[in-house]
């Protein structure tokens, strides 16, 4: 028998078989489903459910209070804030199963959901994009899209370091905290390269 690379709280259930990833944390009264991918490096909060199938990339951090649902992919450093909600069905009812209905998400690499936010099945968030707190995704998000509101709306792209990108400069837009290098072409932000 293997030793354990991974930490898991007394508290929390570890439904097999799954994958969990070295030097991943687990902590009190959470619930990992069957069939469930996590990677390395991973910190899953208290009271966090991983329904079946879900994959979850390295260094992934997920916060209090957060479901994530059968459908939803997470790739590597994602930040789930605390209390934040996905669906998997798009009309739900208690007395008809949907399970063959499940609509995927994916939250692309390095991407922030602040507290609260609720993502609607079947959409998309971009690479290192940033949702603000309680905003309701009911659309795809463009990677390093800034999105707040209920529907929530791009007000504004950020770098991959977080902070808000000045859009006036044109381009190149040059990040002023950390001198990384975008170019805006055909309402699509893609990172260029470090100054």
């Amino acid at each position: 028998m293997s030793e354990k690379t991974y930490f898991v709280h007394e508290s929390s259930y570890i439904d097999e078989p799954c994958i969990i990833g070295k030097e991943t944390k687990i902590w009190h009264f959470s619930h990992i489903m069957k069939n469930c991918i996590i990677g390395e490096r991973c910190n899953i909060g208290q009271n966090v459910v991983i329904s079946p199938e879900v994959s979850l990339g390295n260094n992934v951090k997920i916060q209090n209070n957060v479901s994530v649902y059968t459908g939803v992919t997470c790739e590597d450093d994602v930040f789930l804030g605390p209390s934040c909600v996905f669906t998997n069905v798009i009309n739900p009812r208690s007395f008809i199963e949907r399970k063959d209905e499940y609509r995927k998400t994916i939250v692309g690499k390095g991407a922030s959901i602040g507290a609260n936010a609720t993502i609607v099945c079947g959409h998309n968030i971009g690479k290192f994009a940033f949702v603000g707190a309680g905003a309701v995704v009911t659309k795809d998000i463009p990677d390093f899209a800034l999105v707040v509101g209920n529907p929530s709306k791009v007000i504004g792209y950020v770098c991959k370091c977080g902070d808000k990108l000045d859009m006036s400069t044109g381009n190149p837009i040059i990040c002023k905290s950390c001198g990384e290098k975008y170019e805006m072409s055909d309402g699509m932000l893609s990172f260029k390269e470090s100054i």
